[in-house]
């Protein structure tokens, strides 16, 4: 019996750091602790690197003045519309 692979949409509604919801969220993904200590940034570049896709809300990036240039490579800017189209192409939805 094969298995085919299950999409999985995560989506984070913290920042970064100041709560552990991001941490949390991607070690539920998978993903292990760095040196003892978590670095989203490396937790999320193994996720790009494995082939999934990182997306951040643009008005959010805006709010913070945040550039496109400062985010993870692989991590882009993206839209509501975006996020729209990958909740329903989702088999599960996670929510942080």
């Amino acid at each position: 019996a094969s298995m085919s692979a299950v999409n999985v949409l995560v989506i984070v509604n913290d920042p970064a750091y100041g709560s552990e919801r991001a941490y949390n969220a991607l070690r539920l993904a998978g993903q292990k602790v760095p040196d003892g200590y978590y670095h989203l940034d490396r937790m999320l570049s193994v996720v790009i690197h494995h082939g999934g896709e990182v997306a951040c809300c643009g008005t959010c990036l805006d709010a913070r003045a945040l550039m496109a240039a400062m985010l993870v490579d692989g991590a882009r800017r993206s839209t509501l519309e975006e996020l729209t189209d990958w909740t329903l192409a989702a088999d599960q939805t996670l929510v942080f």
